[in-house]
């Protein structure tokens, strides 16, 4: 249902507050833009977030996932993270970090704010967009979607899946390991949460880790110019209007800790993929029987855009087709942490060239109003 509070004005629009919004609303701080309602003599922005307290997806990491294992970890634009103890949960380090952020900054993040449509307004192709949301309705010239993943777990289909007895559970839903204590717990995905918890779990629980494809190991830490070529593919990707896929999927596992602990453990050992669930495990490619008590499908998150339908941007590929961060058939539109920009340091980036963007849109429709055809042309 469509808001029936009045439509609040507003020159940016940011929907979410984890890495990616936060900095995009640190760069619009910078460049003058102030959070609304203002006095007038400013641009506005408002950052609208459906969490109740700051801190994006780490608030809800598990309670186990420690400063020293968390993955990817950068400093938010203009404040490095404190120092912290390696053995904190990231869930207790991360969001204190972000919510001092957001007061550091005089961000006022409007919170828990859920929106629900983002349309356009009216024909106008320099018009505004309208942000509906559960706490009334905002006008803005532009919005920047950094809403990320964490809200769209992705669990496959499989045959049986209804059939099975024991317990099933995404990553988005893992507490702690001492819920599987002395059960067969079979592990899904090939990514960076798959061998973690594999790792952890494995101490506690008799594990059996499948992966649809053949998982490549790293020799190196970390390849950064592997990384930089799998971004490339995904830039690539998005450009297209094809849904991002993952880093991974080209770069390989790397050896962390947690994957050497487990190596050494002998318990990261893959198997491929079982080919259908029944009432008490899994039938496996050869037809062998693989018995189990919990199902933990790590087989990661999409993007979190329903809220954007309406714009009807997703291609028949199943993407939004997006360059530099922004949307080509709606140049109104910036998502953030989408694709390439996934990544911590990706946001921090794509939130600065956003900005940018915008700033540029202001100053051309500025010096195009300021435009006088000279008398007898």
């Amino acid at each position: 249902m469509t808001s029936v509070l009045p439509a609040r004005a507003v020159d940016v629009v940011v929907i979410g507050a984890g890495q990616a919004g936060l900095s995009a609303a640190y760069h619009l701080r910078r460049r003058g833009f102030v959070p609304s309602p203002g006095d007038g003599t400013a641009p506005t922005f408002v950052v609208l977030d459906a969490d109740t307290a700051p801190g994006g997806a780490w608030q809800h990491r598990w309670r186990s996932l420690r400063m020293a294992t968390v993955n990817g970890i950068h400093e938010l634009p203009g404040a490095p993270v404190p120092p912290a103890d390696p053995a904190a949960a990231s869930r207790d380090v991360l969001p204190a970090y972000f919510a001092d952020y957001e007061r550091r900054f005089d961000l006022r993040v409007h919170r828990p704010v859920v929106v629900r449509a983002v349309r356009r307004v009216d024909d106008d192709p320099h018009g505004l967009l309208e942000v509906d949301t559960d706490q009334g309705m905002w006008w803005a010239g532009h919005v920047i979607n950094a809403t990320g993943t964490w809200r769209r777990p992705f669990w496959p289909h499989y045959p049986g899946q209804d059939d099975f007895a024991g317990r099933q559970l995404h990553v988005h839903d893992y507490a702690t390991s001492d819920e599987f204590v002395g059960r067969r717990v079979i592990i899904v995905g090939a990514g960076v949460s798959a061998v973690q918890l594999l790792e952890e779990i494995s101490r506690v629980a008799d594990t059996f880790w499948v992966t649809r494809r053949e998982v490549r190991w790293d020799a190196a830490e970390f390849d950064t110019a592997a990384r930089v070529a799998a971004i490339a593919g995904v830039e690539e990707r998005v450009r297209r209007g094809e849904a991002p896929g993952s880093v991974i999927s080209v770069t390989g596992q790397h050896w962390t800790p947690w994957a050497r602990a487990a190596n050494e453990r002998g318990v990261l050992v893959r198997h491929p993929m079982f080919t259908r669930i029944e009432e008490h495990g899994v039938r496996m490619p050869d037809g062998t029987f693989e018995p189990a008590d919990v199902i933990l499908w790590a087989t990661g998150f999409r993007a979190d855009i329903a809220h954007l339908a309406p714009l009807g941007l997703r291609t028949a590929a199943g993407g939004v087709r997006v360059a530099n961060g922004r949307a080509l058939d709606e140049p109104r539109l910036f998502l953030i942490g989408y694709g390439p920009s996934q990544s911590t340091v990706g946001a921090n980036r794509a939130g600065r060239d956003a900005v940018r963007a915008i700033v540029a849109d202001r100053a051309a429709a500025v010096a195009e109003s300021e435009t006088v055809t000279p008398v007898g042309r």
